[in-house]
């Protein structure tokens, strides 16, 4: 059976209380049209590139109240959830995303390991460790966020997990359209997975965001793909069938040679 899941370009979110706003509505649009994920861009929850003052302050108030708002409205809706936000752990802060179940539960929380520019390196603290390859609906799921996916080992190594389904908020800026274009077919298709990558639009501070989020199946074809200045939800299904008959024509993951590998 198919599995129908959502990527939600939109604009970045000025403050929490917007966003769940904005959450909601998507939220409802979704369980409408019978979607049973929905990922948002990455740091959804409080924006991406605010400075270090506003990600510090945000990041105590989230941890001092945890994911409940956003935990009720997926159980209200009942459609799973990918959502980011700034997690304050002891005196660090990591850029981090939560894949909650659709009864509201946190299945797998997962921190950035790949920080990207001045933005990132002075915000946050790089994760020590990619996620663990998890069970959701059926299918096995691993996160990532943003720059992570630009770098092959990361998808190749949740692929060798069992990896089937690749979950990436991201916010991804003018002019590195070729990551949204190439780099996440080629990853879909070098590694038999699905690919699900969900972009911002508009712009933040310097940044100028590219949108063209993209749902990829297993053999790099695109499944859907938006525009480049246009919030969308944008909607797609997962096939088993698919999944299956990639992993037959393309045996990259089986043929493998990793004693020619050197690193």
């Amino acid at each position: 059976m198919s599995t129908r899941i959502a990527l939600a370009q939109c604009a970045p979110m000025p403050n929490q209380q917007q966003a769940l706003a904005y959450l909601e509505q998507l939220l409802k649009q979704a369980k409408a049209q019978q979607v049973q994920l929905v990922v948002l861009p990455e740091m959804f929850l409080t924006g991406y590139n605010i400075g270090v003052d506003a990600v510090q302050a945000q990041a105590l108030d989230l941890a001092a109240k945890g994911l409940a708002q956003v935990q009720a409205l997926v159980a209200r809706y009942q459609v799973a959830l990918v959502v980011g936000f700034p997690e304050c752990d002891q005196q660090s802060i990591f850029n981090s995303v939560a894949f909650l179940g659709e009864q509201g539960q946190i299945l797998s929380i997962y921190r950035k390991t790949h920080l990207y520019g001045s933005v990132d390196q002075s915000q946050f603290r790089a994760g020590c460790s990619l996620g663990t390859v998890f069970t959701w609906q059926g299918w096995q799921c691993a996160l990532a966020i943003c720059y992570d996916i630009e770098f092959p080992e990361v998808a190749r190594s949740y692929a060798l997990q069992g990896a089937e389904l690749l979950l990436v908020p991201t916010a991804n800026m003018q002019p590195f359209e070729l990551v949204c274009c190439h780099t996440i077919p080629s990853r879909a298709a070098e590694n038999t997975i699905y690919l699900a990558y969900a972009n911002y639009v508009g712009s933040e501070a310097e940044f100028n965001y590219c949108g063209l989020s993209c749902m990829c199946d297993p053999q790099g074809q695109v499944l859907a793909r938006a525009s480049r200045d246009q919030p969308e939800l944008l909607i797609a299904e997962l096939e088993p069938a698919l999944l299956k008959a990639a992993r037959e024509a393309l045996p990259y993951l089986t043929d493998r040679r990793p004693h020619l590998y050197q690193y």
